[in-house]
């Protein structure tokens, strides 16, 4: 099914915010107008317009006692049509709870994509977004509305770039747990001396590793501990205002389309087992900004043992993102999965929190479940 330019769709929260003589939107049977221009020429004087700029005028157009228009009126009324009023698909709810053993009913995709006129789950995914005309207001209204597929959706047309896309959740450990042990290591041996960099010498700490005194463990530790401490704020941070960024949000299909990609996908499809962890790639660009902070900030050893510390927490992080939508769990991580699945079906504005709730506690967040 080929892309094609659709038309724009709004919410009624996108007219209600043009409401005077410098930006006059209504609508009417579902369709959006921009009067802006004839506000001047109305011939009933533009207060009546303009008393009911930013809402729906269909029954004031039909009121006999108000002005009955004719059906010329409605043909120039078109002249100024921008788009149509999104249709809403409702799953996220204030009332949701989540049950012990939580298994979603699968979306019909031609269903789904015939109301809302959002995204046709049956093509990819990421050209539609680029090649969208939706407002910000509705995307973010749509991509906050679970959907859930046997499969996981495609983002892309071809294989090589949809392979990325996808990660099985032990890949996390099985990347980042070596690189972790390594920088703790290299942070032990650094304490004793200085030794080749990563990229001149990346297994000398394996061979080296007999020489580690007690004294070097001590203070790569303490480095460790603050690294898993500092891995809490970058989550909760991270998540809340990097991928939550809505409010700030530019309402262009560009930046649509990277928030998509960063996490909207995830709301839209919250229990695709392979979009559940982040890529490899994904990561290793967002922790370089970090790492390289640390590398400026701290002395080498120091650097690493924290670095070896954020990096072990979010390999727990990830891991227990996964296990949260899909695994049975014992009494504090069922909890957390009841808490972190409410993040996505009842309220996504609170609960930031996945493996605690500490800093949605501290920020006034915490979400009631």
């Amino acid at each position: 099914m080929a892309v094609t330019k659709r038309v724009r769709i709004y919410t009624e929260e996108d007219v209600a915010n043009h409401q005077s003589a410098k930006s006059c939107w209504i609508t009417c049977r579902g369709k959006v107008y921009d009067v802006t221009g004839f506000v001047p020429d109305h011939p009933g004087g533009d207060d009546l317009i303009l008393a009911h700029a930013g809402t729906d005028v269909e029954s004031i157009m039909k009121d006999g006692d108000s002005h009955d228009h004719s059906d010329s009126a409605y043909d120039m009324l078109e002249e100024y049509l921008i788009g149509r009023l999104g249709t809403e698909a409702t799953v996220v709810s204030d009332d949701w709870e989540a049950p012990d053993d939580f298994h979603p009913e699968d979306t019909n995709s031609a269903e789904d994509f015939e109301k809302t006129q959002f995204l046709d789950l049956r093509t990819p995914l990421l050209h539609q977004m680029w090649q969208a005309n939706f407002s910000k207001s509705y995307y973010l209204k749509q991509v906050h509305q679970p959907r859930h597929l046997q499969e996981s959706a495609r983002l892309f047309a071809y294989d090589i770039f949809e392979m990325c896309t996808r990660t099985v959740w032990y890949a996390v450990p099985l990347i980042w747990l070596p690189i972790t042990a390594n920088l703790f290591l290299r942070s032990m041996l650094q304490f004793n001396g200085p030794i080749p960099t990563f990229l001149s010498d990346p297994l000398l700490p394996l061979s080296l590793t007999s020489t580690v005194t007690s004294d070097a463990f001590a203070k790569t530790l303490p480095c460790f501990l603050l690294g898993n401490f500092i891995w809490t704020i970058l989550e909760y941070g991270m998540h809340r205002f990097l991928f939550h960024i809505d409010d700030f949000l530019p309402d262009h299909y560009a930046f649509l389309t990277l928030h998509f990609l960063l996490h909207g996908i995830h709301h839209y499809m919250p229990m695709d087992r392979l979009r559940l962890v982040m890529p490899p790639v994904m990561f290793g660009i967002l922790q370089a900004p970090f790492t390289r902070l640390a590398y400026i900030l701290f002395p080498t050893p120091v650097a690493n043992g924290i670095i070896s510390g954020s990096f072990a927490f979010y390999v727990v992080y990830d891991c227990m993102h996964y296990a949260l939508h899909h695994t049975k769990l014992p009494a504090y991580l069922r909890h957390m999965k009841k808490y972190h699945l409410a993040h996505h079906y009842k309220n996504f504005e609170l609960g930031f929190g996945v493996t605690s709730k500490i800093w949605d506690y501290v920020f006034k967040t915490v979400l009631p479940v």
